[in-house]
């Protein structure tokens, strides 16, 4: 069977254990939370914003953030996030160039042989 894709609200409340109201209002507060929009308004939730919610739900309720520390908090770790990826696309770029020039060595002393 294939995964689902898109959820309802009702299945995302049922999911996170928050209420919808407080879904909505977190939609206002948090950039990351962005539901697809039907044209006849409701909204259609991906598994990341599913995800999303767990991340502020367990800061807020759990470990106690403000909604602005909260979000500061997200945002301080997509930022670290994507510095990582940076980080690991130029380590693979070199490995693949280092890679390269050992291709180009082994090909000249199977020609020097």
């Amino acid at each position: 069977m294939a995964e689902k894709t898109y959820f309802t609200m009702a299945e995302v409340t049922r999911k996170t254990q928050v209420p919808e109201y407080t879904v909505r209002y977190w939609e206002a507060k948090f950039r990351l939370l962005r539901p697809l929009r039907l044209s006849s308004g409701h909204r259609r939730y991906t598994q990341a914003d599913i995800d999303a919610i767990f991340e502020i739900k367990d800061l807020v309720f759990v470990k106690g953030y403000s909604l602005e520390g909260a979000r500061k908090a997200l945002a301080a770790k997509r930022r670290q996030k994507k510095t990582l990826q940076a980080a690991a696309a130029v380590t693979a770029a070199a490995k693949s160039d280092l890679l390269e020039d050992i291709k180009k060595e082994l090909r000249l002393l199977i020609k020097e042989l």
